[in-house]
């Protein structure tokens, strides 16, 4: 599975034991820009390292797989628990987003240096 969205918050790496690391990280995903959804991944392991080059408010594609466990409580009671667990992650081209909108308009018929003395 695939999402794009922004860099919201990038978690500090986590040992959880001497052969188990993770690392959260929140993406802002804004299929209706009037209500995002914030959206928490992580990555395991070796993919910890994915993450480092990141920064706030990059533009990302994620792609990731959908993990769901159940756990069994002391009383019997069961729960269960997804997780959307990072593979690879693209940093989006953020070109045109610097580019500017509005660009004068260019006179071709003109020599570059050439005084145009119409009055209009």
């Amino acid at each position: 599975m695939e999402l794009k969205g922004k860099v919201h918050e990038i978690g500090a790496l986590q040992q959880v034991s001497e052969t188990f690391k993770k690392r959260d990280l929140i993406i802002e995903y804004a299929e209706n820009p009037t209500y995002p959804e914030y959206i928490r991944f992580e990555a395991l392991q070796d993919k910890t390292a994915l993450f480092d080059s990141l920064k706030v408010g990059d533009n990302v594609e994620v792609a990731f797989n959908l993990r769901g466990r159940p756990w069994t409580d002391k009383t019997g009671k069961v729960s269960y628990f997804n997780s959307l667990v990072v593979w690879r992650i693209n940093a989006l081209n953020n070109a045109a987003a610097a580019t500017p909108e509005y660009a004068p308009p260019v006179d071709l018929n003109s020599a570059p240096g050439e005084e145009d003395d119409l009055p209009f």
